[in-house]
């Protein structure tokens, strides 16, 4: 008994120490992982200089209680299923990404809690029909038969996130090819410097967070432009908006430059066209015969 207790005190000295050497500790819950692919993750962490341990929550708890760390006890809040400690030098957001990268889908098994709210698809099935509809309905699927198979008329929400999956609905959702459950680490909270961040904070869709920069970048350069304000960005705008501002000014002011002569002239041109299209035909016909008199050119 005493090389039992003495094998408990080496385990929460060996956690003490990891609490108070490394600056970011996750807790996770391992329920429902193969030792197979516990093995593969750990090694795969290793290689980044990130320690997965897992012992007794007994004996985790006594090791945050001697750590020397400010609130870090305060992760022991967060323990789920089969909790596990991870430690390393990455910051939170990437240890999280990288634990989510880990993840892969596997059928559901009686007795697992679901991750998230499970959803049956409408659409068709490869279902003939016989009892598999009252198997169904028990979950709330309506179904319709289309060409002899079949069809699941609207989606169902067929277990809450957090509820326990029975037997019957586990078999249901294979059949239908659904794979509810995530085979991975799952990161539920994470300390750092005194400050501890859940998986809800943690997770970022990267294509949604670009999204926003990019729009973030447009708006304020659209202000800067707007309100003339220079930056390395705007100059060129404003410089090239400053232009076609000076353009029109002088093209409405029928000012002669290298820019506007031939636009000013083309205005002159067709201004001349349109004038005389107004003019009555009598009038025209009266210029014409002006012109072409000899005599008015010899009075002139």
């Amino acid at each position: 008994m005493a090389s039992v207790s003495e094998a408990k005190k080496d385990t929460v000295k060996e956690f003490v120490e990891l609490l108070d050497s490394y600056p970011v500790i996750g807790v996770v819950n391992m329920s429902n992982l193969p030792t197979k692919t516990v093995q593969q993750m750990r090694a795969k962490l290793r290689d980044k200089n990130t320690v997965l341990k897992m012992t007794k929550k007994r004996l985790m708890k006594l090791a945050f209680a001697q750590a020397k760390r400010k609130d870090i006890a305060e992760l022991q809040k967060h323990f789920r299923g089969l909790p596990a400690l991870i430690f390393t030098k990455d910051n939170p957001f990437t240890l999280y990404a990288e634990l989510e990268k880990t993840k892969s889908n596997a059928p559901a098994k009686a007795g697992q809690e679901a991750p998230k709210d499970i959803t049956v698809k409408a659409g068709p099935t490869s279902f003939a029909p016989g009892p598999i509809i009252s198997q169904l309905a028990k979950y709330g699927i309506k179904t319709g038969v289309e060409a002899g198979k079949l069809v699941i008329k609207q989606d169902a929400v067929v277990a809450k996130s957090g509820s326990r999956i029975d037997g019957d609905l586990a078999s249901i959702l294979t059949r239908l090819g659904i794979e509810p459950m995530e085979i991975g680490l799952d990161l539920r909270a994470v300390y750092e410097e005194s400050e501890i961040f859940t998986a809800e904070v943690l997770h970022i869709d990267e294509s949604e967070y670009k999204n926003k920069i990019q729009k973030a970048y447009m708006e304020s350069l659209n202000l800067a432009v707007f309100t003339g304000y220079p930056t390395e960005e705007s100059v060129k705008l404003l410089l090239g908006k400053a232009g076609r501002e000076a353009r029109a000014l002088a093209l409405s002011a029928n000012i002669l430059t290298d820019e506007t002569t031939a636009d000013i002239l083309r205005k002159a041109h067709a201004e001349n066209l349109s004038l005389s299209g107004s003019l009555p035909k009598e009038a025209l016909e009266k210029a014409e015969s002006k012109e072409g008199n000899p005599e008015n050119k010899s009075d002139s």
